[in-house]
């Protein structure tokens, strides 16, 4: 059988796409944009196989002679959360960096990039997904904890309960990406403020009198007043000492994501937060937590605290949080969490007065301890029993299982 002229025509544009990007069975496309998947799963964006299917189906239909087309094409397919919008283009910064990349693009796509260039990211989740891999044991190691798009590894199950002070160098970068996914809805409590409703408490008669009007004067029901909700502002004072060296970068990525927005009524709210950093003295992180994304917000915490990996005076932070920032606890409904093993080499008197000032200002005061991780944990030391005489609550904050369980621990709280 002869073909007809449009089975020639479809054959040739066929040969045409075939000679631009390579045969997608054969050829270099399908190889690097799975290396680049992999890239993407080693910096914790979730990918698929599916996605990689359709990012390749995507680049076919564009086509390769923009650069920035062929970007927006394959992060449109393959991101799905904001935060990681930022570590996929300067991955694919790193991975597709040759200048000629529109002419090269055309003969087969671009082959991976050296590590070297990677050191001049500021990103390290894109540092370490750019790193060399040896073989076979990394591709091995690789396998092992390989984060997929449904979030599960051969590790999941063991790292949920592992402390994070076990952990080794993999397990810690896995552990830090999955601690970001973790919701922590903040409780709300009723406003003094009212907004109209089918139900409440009491009648709201401008509305029912404007109902009564259109149907000629007939009260036909009564519209009601409730209380508005609101989100519970929160105060964030996380220890930075070097006893606490291993937890904190994991609780500030945690804090940083999971207290970002909360959900009034089916909508989204930020939710007012205020963030300190306390070793030997008080650093204010309220700015940086308004970025966006979690690396940048590491990044930029880190050149800030200059007193990382010290020791704590717990104390003389509150006090300076008393002298200079004391308007941002908001009317006495602040909940206030402070992130600490409690071992403060301060005096435990000046400590007592101002935690009795700082309770007497805020809602509740949470102490989220990760020497919980023992179960014949007592709060012996000086700070820490002044800590706990204080607090309305201690909680763990140990591994991955109670970070999951904190939610409901604070919401039970609130509502006694």
């Amino acid at each position: 059988m002869t073909d007809t002229p449009v089975h020639e025509q479809a054959r040739a544009r066929a040969a045409r796409r075939s000679a631009q990007l390579g045969d997608s069975r054969s050829g270099k496309l399908a190889d690097n944009m799975t290396a680049f998947g992999r890239a993407l799963r080693r910096a914790g964006v979730p990918v698929d196989a599916a996605r990689m299917a359709l990012a390749q189906q995507a680049v076919q239909i564009i086509g390769v002679a923009s650069k920035p087309d062929v970007s927006a094409a394959m992060e449109a397919v393959l991101v799905s959360r904001e935060g990681d919008r930022g570590v996929f283009r300067e991955l694919f910064d790193l991975f597709f960096r040759d200048p000629e990349l529109a002419r090269k693009l055309l003969a087969q796509m671009l082959p991976t990039t050296p590590a070297a260039p990677a050191e001049h990211s500021e990103r390290p989740r894109v540092r370490e997904a750019m790193q060399p891999r040896q073989a076979p044991q990394a591709a091995a190691d690789e396998q092992e904890i390989e984060l997929d798009a449904a979030m599960t590894a051969s590790r999941i199950k063991r790292l949920k309960t592992a402390d994070f002070n076990q952990l080794a160098a993999s397990e810690y970068q896995l552990v830090e990406r999955l601690v970001r996914d973790i919701p922590l809805p903040v409780p709300t409590v009723a406003a003094r403020r009212t907004q109209a409703g089918s139900r409440g408490a009491r009648v709201h008669w401008s509305r029912t009198m404007h109902a009564a009007a259109s149907r000629g004067g007939d009260v036909v029901e009564l519209r009601g007043l409730r209380r508005r909700r609101q989100v519970l502002p929160l105060l964030l004072l996380v220890d930075v000492s070097g006893s606490m060296e291993r937890y904190t970068r994991l609780l500030l990525a945690f804090l940083h994501a999971a207290t970002r927005w909360s959900c009034i009524n089916g909508r989204r709210t930020l939710v007012p937060r205020n963030v300190f950093a306390f070793g030997t003295r008080l650093t204010d992180l309220t700015d940086v937590f308004r970025l966006a994304d979690t690396d940048a917000m590491l990044l930029k915490a880190g050149t800030l605290i200059q007193d990382y990996a010290g020791g704590t005076r717990l104390g003389d932070s509150l006090h300076t949080l008393r002298k200079q920032h004391a308007r941002r606890l908001v009317g006495g409904r602040t909940l206030v969490m402070i992130i600490s093993d409690g071992l403060d080499t301060g005096e435990p008197e000046q400590l007592r007065q101002q935690l009795q000032w700082l309770g007497q200002h805020t809602r509740r005061l949470l102490w989220l301890n990760p020497l919980l991780r023992f179960d014949a944990y007592q709060p012996s030391a000086r700070g820490a029993a002044v800590l706990h005489e204080a607090a309305d609550a201690m909680l763990a904050v140990h591994n991955i299982e109670h970070l999951q369980e904190l939610a409901g621990a604070i919401s039970a709280l609130i509502n006694q």
